[in-house]
């Protein structure tokens, strides 16, 4: 059975520089929390979970939003204090999107400018569409 909730992922391991402090921890509970309140709006279709390591070590904490058939985004720079808010906003347009697909501009708040990554959706070829295109 294919799962089409939405996923949020959240790094458990990036550390701020010099430190020991994991900020991913705390993101994922409050962001948690605040998908529970946005509810209402953004329905129960987002799975919010750690994972240990997205290669964003060096912009602590890293997240990842990502949805079958759509573009998957990484953010980095993502403060547990104060970046919610602009998380639950993009939560609520990336559902709205059909490929996942936006520009930078049209991101709320400081994911315009934390954007690690943008990853097409993965498509499956056939040998047959393959020779119509060649």
């Amino acid at each position: 059975m294919q799962d089409d909730k939405h996923k949020i992922f959240v790094c458990t391991s990036c550390r701020y520089k010099g430190t020991n402090c994991r900020p991913g921890l705390e993101l994922i509970k409050k962001l948690q929390d605040a998908m529970r309140l946005a509810t209402p709006i953004v329905g129960d279709d987002f799975e919010v979970s750690g994972i240990a390591c997205m290669a964003g070590c060096d912009r602590p904490c890293t997240v990842a939003y990502r949805a079958n058939g759509k573009a998957t985004y990484l953010f980095g720079d993502i403060d547990p204090e104060t970046d919610i808010e602009d998380l639950i906003a993009f939560a609520r347009q990336y559902q709205d999107l059909t490929d996942g697909w936006c520009s930078s501009t049209v991101r709320p708040g400081k994911l315009r400018k934390t954007t690690l990554a943008r990853i097409p959706s993965a498509m499956i070829v056939t040998r047959a569409e393959e020779t119509a295109v060649s």
